[in-house]
């Protein structure tokens, strides 16, 4: 929980930095790159893991390898981290600038499952329908589950709407053990 709270910071930071350089979708998209290479590169991990190189030496190569990739504020950004000790955290500060933005810009994400595929119609109007409720854009993560029988569950962070047959099946099954 600490290292979230920590992440947030920095990418409150990072956001900050890049509205000033008139970049929030650039650098929204570097983070990304970078946090990317840090999750799928284990050579990359056991560099910034290891003790026995110092947070110099890994802060100037870092600099050589991100030098005329991506804007030098955000290589100072990379290097304060490595400074701090933060550089692990890459991945998740990441999640939080995404978050950050997302806020600003009113969007939220929703998990949607369906029993079956549907109409881009019938998907587009409960996208629709839920923006309206939320007041808030909503970017549809669309998936299929045949286990939940039929209906629909919508999760969005940590609240869920289950509107399944499944879990109306279970509610009657309870009430129905329940009173006999």
């Amino acid at each position: 929980m600490r290292d979230l709270s920590i992440a947030k910071n920095y990418a409150e930071a990072l956001l900050a930095l890049a509205t000033k350089a008139n970049a929030v979708d650039e650098w929204g998209g570097t983070i990304h790159a970078v946090a990317g290479a840090v999750e799928s590169d284990v050579t990359l991990q056991r560099f910034l893991a290891a003790p026995q190189v110092s947070a110099t030496d890994k802060r100037k190569i870092l600099a050589k390898g991100l030098a005329g990739k991506v804007p030098p504020m955000f290589v100072k950004f990379i290097e304060k981290l490595v400074m701090n000790r933060r550089q692990l955290l890459i991945p998740q500060i990441a999640n939080a600038y995404t978050d950050l933005v997302d806020t600003a810009a009113g969007r939220v994400h929703a998990r949607i499952t369906f029993a079956k595929a549907v109409s881009d119609a019938d998907r587009d109007a409960i996208v629709g329908q839920l923006s309206k409720v939320l007041k808030k854009t909503v970017v549809p993560h669309v998936t299929i589950n045949d286990q939940i029988l039929g209906g629909i569950v919508v999760r969005i962070g940590d609240t869920v709407m289950d509107g399944s047959v499944r879990r109306r099946l279970s509610a009657v099954r309870a009430r129905m053990l329940g009173g006999a």
